[in-house]
């Protein structure tokens, strides 16, 4: 059976008449004719009796009836639903992103996507940038905000920004007064920063192998939150994209400008290649539209 046939065995069947129905149907009688006997030639049997005077529903047409209603309510929401995702006037969106992007850069963007698309959900899922690529390859989410993997990765990645390290001091420390640092003279403190395998924690160590220098580890943690409250205590000092220069700045630590060797990593977005779904494809286009390099700022 076809919509366009059960269409027309409900306009002949609620009417009974074939040319009540043409015309609701807007379909010449010959052409309504062939779909009702195509219909019936498909099932196997007759769904109307009909004569020069009266059409009357087969018992069998009368059990299809109710049937045919359903089906059709079913189709046109199914249809209804549809449209209204297509033109984001309903649907859903899923999002990974770190908890330095989703805490910081991604509230205004989130306040444009709902001014644009009111009835439009979103859900944030914000892990650790390990995860965030996981859930992407994973397709358990259809975008993902992290930094850039490397190049071995499967998923497609589109650069928002680039970020590059701060140093964290605490307030009443003499490294507070400078405008900016070294490597050299941050690494004399002891230094607080996250645990393996963050990729925070995998770049620093990178960056700084290659120049012969290592990091005085002397605290650790999972969480950002807590080194800068280590740090804003005076257990020692850290370095942090500068994304997350405004939340060491409310935990009570101050960000200073780190030099020698410069660590900075593209952070963007992360996509399998699949195509994404219209309210999907309208948060990737204010992300890409957003000016975030900008908004950062020590």
């Amino acid at each position: 059976m076809t919509v366009k046939q059960i269409r027309a065995f409900l306009a002949v069947a609620q009417s009974l008449s074939f040319a009540v129905a043409c015309e609701r149907l807007h379909l010449s009688q010959s052409a309504l004719s062939l779909t009702i006997k195509a219909l019936e030639e498909g099932l196997g049997g007759r769904l109307f009796t009909r004569n020069t005077r009266n059409v009357a529903l087969t018992a069998e047409g009368e059990s299809l009836l109710p049937l045919a209603r359903r089906l059709i309510a079913d189709w046109d929401n199914a249809e209804d639903e549809l449209r209204q995702r297509f033109t984001l006037q309903r649907g859903r969106v899923t999002l990974a992103a770190m908890p330095s992007f989703a805490g910081n850069l991604l509230p205004p963007i989130l306040k444009t996507f709902r001014a644009r698309y009111p009835k439009v959900n979103v859900t944030v899922n914000d892990v650790i940038n390990e995860q965030v690529l996981e859930m992407v390859r994973d397709r358990q989410v259809e975008l993902g905000v992290a930094f850039e993997p490397t190049q071995s990765s499967s998923l497609e990645f589109t650069p928002l920004y680039i970020d590059r390290f701060v140093a964290v001091v605490p307030l009443d420390s003499p490294l507070a007064e400078l405008d900016d640092i070294d490597w050299q003279t941050l690494l004399k403190e002891p230094f607080i920063t996250l645990q393996r395998p963050s990729t925070v924690r995998v770049m620093l160590e990178e960056h700084l192998q290659t120049r012969g220098m290592k990091l005085p580890v002397e605290f650790e943690s999972h969480q950002l939150a807590t080194v800068g409250r280590m740090v804003a205590s005076g257990l020692g000092v850290s370095a942090v994209p500068a994304l997350c220069a405004g939340q060491m700045r409310e935990l009570g630590a101050r960000c200073i400008t780190l030099r020698d060797p410069v660590v900075e990593r593209a952070i963007g977005v992360l996509t399998t290649g699949h195509e994404l779904s219209a309210a999907a494809q309208a948060l990737f286009d204010i992300l890409k539209a957003e000016n975030l390099g900008q908004q950062l700022s020590l």
